[in-house]
Parts: C-alpha cells; sequence; structure tokens
C-alpha cells in the first residue's frame, strides 16, 4: 500500500512538472466552454422565440426542459471530448518508462507490478476528476439563472467519470507495449474510437448482430447516465471495461518482467 501511494503521488507531481497537463486541461476547459456559451445560447435564444410566439397567438409558453434539450448534449460532447485529451494523459505513464530505462528499475525493485499499474491509473483518474469538477462549474452557474434537475447532472457526471475511467484503463494498456507516446496515444484513441462507434454499424447488419454491437458500444451505455437514469448493467459494462484494460495492463508488464 505504501509503494502504491508513493508512485501515485509521483505520477501526479509528474503532471505538473511537465506542461502536458496545464495544457490538456487547459483545452479541455476552453473547448468545454465555448460548447457550453453555444448550447445554452442557443437554448435561451429558443426559449425567448417561443415565449414571443405565445404572446403572439395569446397562448401560454410552452416548458422548454435545459436538461433534455440543453445539459444532456453538453455531457455528450465532454465525454467526445475526454476521447480525444484523455489518451494524451495517459501516453506517457508507461511509454516514458521504457524508454528511459526506469521501467527495469521498477521491476527489480520490491514493488509489485499491480501496485505500479494501480498507482498509474489512479494519478490519471484523478487528473480526469479535477478535470470534471472543473466543467461542474458551468452547471453550478445554471442554477442562478433557472432551475435545472440535480439528479441527471449528477448521474451524468458518474457517466463521465465511468467512461473516462475506461479509456484510461486502455490508454494505460496501449502506452505499456510501447516506448513511443505517440503510439500509445495514436493507438489509444484509435481503439476506443472503434468501441465509440461500433454501435453505429448495428443497422447495417442482422438484428442479432445489430444488438450485441449496440451492447459494445461505449456511447450507447453513456446515453442512459446523461438522461438521469443509472442502470446497475451499465455500470457493471463500464466497470468490466476498465477491469480488462487494467489487466492486460498487468499481462504486458508481467511479460516484459520476466523477459529480462
Amino acid at each position: 500500500m505504501k509503494s502504491y501511494l508513493a508512485i501515485t503521488d509521483r505520477e501526479l507531481k509528474s503532471y505538473f512538472v511537465s506542461p502536458i497537463a496545464y495544457i490538456v486541461i487547459a483545452l479541455f476547459i476552453l473547448i468545454t466552454g465555448i460548447f457550453f456559451y453555444l448550447i445554452i445560447s442557443n437554448f435561451v435564444e429558443l426559449s425567448f422565440r417561443y415565449t414571443m410566439q405565445a404572446q403572439y397567438y395569446r397562448m401560454a409558453p410552452p416548458k422548454l426542459n435545459v436538461n433534455s434539450m440543453a445539459i444532456r448534449p453538453l455531457l455528450h460532447n465532454i465525454s467526445l471530448f475526454a476521447l480525444f485529451w484523455l489518451p494524451l494523459l495517459t501516453m506517457r505513464l508507461i511509454a516514458e518508462e521504457k524508454k528511459t530505462g526506469t521501467i527495469e528499475l521498477i521491476f527489480t525493485s520490491p514493488v509489485r507490478t499491480i501496485e505500479t499499474v494501480m498507482a498509474k491509473f489512479t494519478a490519471s483518474t484523478t487528473l480526469f476528476v479535477v478535470m470534471l469538477a472543473l466543467t461542474f462549474l458551468y452547471m453550478v452557474s445554471l442554477f442562478f439563472f433557472g432551475n435545472p434537475e440535480l439528479g441527471p447532472i449528477l448521474s451524468g457526471y458518474l457517466g463521465l467519470l465511468l467512461i473516462g475511467m475506461s479509456y484510461i484503463a486502455f490508454g494505460l494498456f496501449f502506452s505499456s507495449i510501447t516506448d513511443n507516446q505517440i503510439i500509445a496515444a495514436v493507438a489509444t484513441f484509435a481503439f476506443i474510437l472503434f468501441f465509440w462507434a461500433i454501435g453505429w454499424m448495428s443497422g447495417f447488419v442482422s438484428p442479432g448482430v445489430g444488438s450485441f454491437l449496440d451492447k459494445l458500444s461505449l456511447i450507447n451505455h453513456f446515453d442512459d447516465f446523461a438522461k438521469g437514469v443509472i442502470d446497475l448493467g451499465n455500470i457493471v459494462y463500464y466497470l468490466s471495461f476498465t477491469f480488462f484494460g487494467i489487466f492486460l495492463t498487468y499481462i504486458s508488464l508481467e511479460s516484459k518482467k520476466w523477459r529480462l
């Protein structure tokens, strides 16, 4: 446990020694903020237009749901942005250790492989939680001007955390099989994008195969969270995906350890 905490602390510090973490967080917050502004502006404009039409026809203005019309699309956009940014955070986790040769020092130390893997995963996940917490401030600002439902927002953020953990687990794995950080980032992006978009192919195959592809899709399981529905099956799916990525990383490092 002490080794796990020490490696986690070292990884978190290493993120903030280099400018990568600052750049990734700043761009993530900036782009999320731009989309937040555009989506909310569009919602306000639509509300104003409907109100004017209702007054013109002497009707009651329709009730627009900010959760379904603005917050849900924003949550989906954040899950998409994470797909682009998280591989940049995970690409160096093990690839850099392999390139500099420090991975051999880790293998010959009394630290267990699973502690190393979990510490690196925890450090990246912690950084992602910080990124999500900063975007949550956008949601908080909505309560000053309206009355959004808190439940779907919280379930949406739970979904973002789980899907982000899935990205990170496989980012860690691809970082463990190469010493080139660019290759690790590109491979992670391609792999996650495949499982993100696999549900789109369901309309081009038989119903049985289509249903199977829908269940494999990373984004399809997120939709319920964005709607405010916390389904145990979706949680199990993301945790299984994450566990499999961590397991493959462990196997990758153990195999290299025994080859030394």
